[in-house]
This record gives C-alpha cells, structure tokens and sequence, in this order.
C-alpha cells in the first residue's frame, strides 16, 4: 500500500506529488504523457520567462524523481474506495493508496466512476481540492470552467497536497523552505 496515488502527470498531479513525497509521503504517479502542456509554450509562468510546455513537463518530473516519487506511465483503468482507502487499477497492476489526487485535465470520468459530486459538468471540490468522497482531491481542469492555466492547476495540486499532509500531522500543515533547507 501506497499513501497516495496521484492519477496525471501534467502540472497539478506533479505539483501534489512534489509536495507529499518531499514531505514523507510515499507517492506514485500514473501517466500516459497526454498532458495539454505538449502543446503550451509558458510565458505566463511565474518565475519563467519562457519555456516549452513539454520541456516544462520533463523539468517537473526530474525534479519529482529527485525527491523519490514513483512515475508511472501507464493508464489508470478504474478506482475504488473501500474501508481503507482507494484501490487503482491500471491496465497492468492493482495499487492501494490512503489518499487519490485525480489531475486528469478535463476527462473527469474517475471522478464520476468514484462516485464524486458534481457541480454543473465541473467536479464539485472545497478550497483544498477535496471532492464530496472523503481522502479524494480533483484539480484543475476538471474543476474549473475554461480556467485551464498551467500555474492554477499546479497551485491546486499543492492545495491538495496540503490538505493531505495536513491530515497527516493532526494539524495546519506549512510547506516553508529557508535558505538552510537546500544545503
């Protein structure tokens, strides 16, 4: 068993698993490297001038790896919620997670497979991403209406994560570096 399964690969689900594999959580992410960023160019990024979408994307998985995630390329087929916690299927294994953060872009046919509520033909989240199924986060595009920005949904993927950890410690969880941090 996992801690979290992160489903998507683009900026949301690296942004969540950044956070709460660098913060002791054991994290895995599937992806089938269909992110929208393939298609971008970040001009609009705070802190980068200009970069390609998909040299973002190859930047952001190095830097996951580099703290231990787990990346995965490979479909999710299905997820479960049971009594303790989720199961994702893939078309070539079976994980069990405690947490599930979906950052699927717009497909939001495992949120609607888990059972989430919907608001409209947006999931239905609080401020921290967490869906209506207790321990399950959706970001960005799935969540928003036209408001597909590679900088929010990578702010959704930290709220998420946040949130995780937060549940974890019992209390408020900060992610805050100082200099020291990175000696």
């Amino acid at each position: 068993m996992t801690d979290v399964v992160v489903v998507g690969g683009g900026p949301a689900g690296l942004s969540a698993a950044l956070f709460t594999e660098k913060n002791g959580l054991d994290t895995v992410v599937y992806d089938t490297d269909e992110t929208w960023m393939h298609k971008a160019h970040l001009f609009n990024y705070l802190g980068i001038d200009s970069m390609d979408g998909s040299e973002f994307v190859e930047a952001s998985r190095e830097q996951v790896e580099g703290f231990g995630v787990d990346l995965a390329e490979s479909e999710v087929t299905g997820v479960e919620q049971g009594a303790d916690g989720f199961t994702v299927t893939t078309e070539d294994d079976e994980v069990s997670a405690t947490y599930l953060v979906l950052a699927t872009g717009a497909d939001r046919s495992l949120a609607e497979a888990l059972g989430c509520e919907f608001d409209g033909d947006l999931v239905d989240v609080n401020l921290s991403m967490e869906t209506s199924v207790e321990d399950a986060y959706a970001t960005g595009a799935m969540v928003r209406d036209q408001e597909w920005q590679a900088v929010i949904s990578a702010g959704d993927g930290g709220a998420a994560a946040l949130d995780i950890l937060s549940k974890e410690e019992g209390e408020h969880f900060h992610d805050f570096d100082v200099p020291a941090d990175a000696e």
